[in-house]
């Protein structure tokens, strides 16, 4: 194990082709918003002096400095500055911040980096940020009940990341379907363009008729306890969604956790610290485009398919899957890494339903080299590329094994334990050797 200091996740690709997760796209739209209740009342929050504005501000170098995370040595992710010292900060000083208890019908929108309370029990309210792109603005949630028809109780237009903090309990929901804002299909009840972290110490239930998150940057979750009904996603980001703690309840009728770029191949990913998740969802539980990454916690999972990425590295916690077609998936989905299942470390165990499903699925190459795997299905191992088994221990159907073998037999054979294919899974080096091919 070692120490990195995180501010951005790079990807690790191959020796030939190093491409880095850009920064995050800004959106500067700066329309107002739109609303189909005419009666809306809509309060701006007006620039504040320079003495109250340094007083609510928390955007201060020391906290927004690097923090120090425990990274596995053979990550997949170079993990530089996930989370800052603010992203962890659990309690706010709102002594100084500015207080609201929203009304029916009410819009407030935001447009100066600062601290906001809000709280009441109201129908059709909405929050806008619309500040500029450099503003940080936290919104504290305190013990805040909206119910919307059809927009989004959140709506992030513009700003450089947003805080949404809950402190007691908080309910925010849309019972009909969403009304696009232009062209912007504003789908989740909280719906950010820009960077979005939430934390807190208190809980945060939403319901929804699509998404419950919606981060179309980055999204990071720190703190909190999270109960999510939603007809869509549960969280779902476009560049990456990164969790440090929390616990979550996500009953979704698609994927739990779903992070994916249509216009970045190299963007999409996902990275659990720790925290506790029970997943019930009508596809995957977790889903990410590029690389999917488990370093810790207690996940849950009833799903379609458990965790899906093109390349999964699960390097510990404590992982039930129940699936009905394949546990873990590792699916060709983007061109920048070479597919890949990895498995470091944990305790994992894996139920498949009957018929043509697989517990560990890999359209390219299988890696263990530790943990403990326990695996009850017709099809253990399904993988096209070649197998590694260094390590850890692997029970299938109550029986100890000591190879990999390919129950599909489509693939490129199996190795013995401590053998490995030529052209490993390329990924980063280390482990006995791992690494044996270049990663794309």
């Amino acid at each position: 194990m070692k120490k990195i200091k995180n501010s951005y996740i790079a990807l690790l690709l191959a020796a030939s082709l190093l491409v880095t997760a850009a920064g995050c796209n800004r959106q500067t739209d700066s329309e107002p918003v739109e609303t189909n209740n005419t009666e809306t009342q809509t309060e701006v929050v007006e620039e504040q002096n320079q003495n109250e504005a340094t007083n609510v501000s928390t955007n201060t170098e020391e906290e927004e400095a690097e923090v120090n995370i425990t990274v596995y040595d053979n990550s997949a992710l170079e993990v530089a500055d996930i989370f800052t010292k603010r992203d962890l900060k659990q309690t706010v000083d709102t002594s100084d911040a500015k207080q609201y208890t929203v009304s029916d019908g009410q819009t407030i929108t935001i447009s100066e980096e600062g601290i906001y309370v809000i709280s009441g029990t109201v129908k059709n309210a909405q929050i806008v940020v619309n500040a500029d792109d450099s503003a940080k603005v936290q919104l504290v949630l305190d013990n805040l009940n909206v119910t919307n028809d059809s927009t989004p109780v959140i709506y992030v237009i513009s700003a450089d990341k947003v805080f949404v903090t809950s402190t007691g309990d908080n309910y925010l929901a849309v019972t009909s379907t969403f009304t696009a804002d232009g062209d912007t299909n504003t789908d989740g009840v909280i719906f950010s363009k820009d960077d979005l972290v939430l934390n807190g110490t208190g809980s945060l239930t939403i319901k929804s008729t699509d998404n419950g998150v919606v981060s179309k940057d980055d999204l990071k979750v720190t703190g909190g306890t999270y109960v999510i009904n939603a007809g869509g996603h549960g969280l779902q980001a476009n560049d990456s969604i990164a969790i440090y703690d929390g616990d979550f309840t996500i009953n979704a009728s698609t994927d739990g956790i779903h992070c994916a770029n249509s216009d970045d191949y190299t963007k999409g990913y996902v990275y659990i610290y720790d925290g506790n998740f029970r997943l019930n969802v009508g596809s995957d539980g977790i889903e990410a485009q590029t690389i999917l990454q488990i370093d810790n916690g207690t996940l849950n999972i009833d799903a379609e398919e458990g965790l899906e990425g093109t390349y999964v590295q699960i390097n510990g916690g404590d992982i039930t899957i129940s699936a009905s077609d394949d546990g873990i998936n590792g699916s060709n989905k983007s061109s920048a890494y070479r597919t890949t299942v990895e498995i470091n470390g944990g305790n994992i165990d894996i139920t498949m339903a009957q018929g043509d499903t697989d517990a560990i699925d890999s359209n390219g190459n299988l890696a263990i080299t530790g943990g403990y795997i326990n695996i009850s299905a017709q099809f253990a191992f399904d993988f096209d590329g070649t197998v590694t088994f260094t390590g850890g221990t692997v029970i299938v159907n109550g029986s100890q094994v000591t190879s990999i073998s390919n129950s599909m037999m489509n693939g490129m054979g199996a190795g013995g334990f401590g053998g490995q294919q030529p052209g490993g899974n390329g990924g980063p080096g280390g482990n006995g050797g791992f690494g044996g091919g270049p990663r794309r």
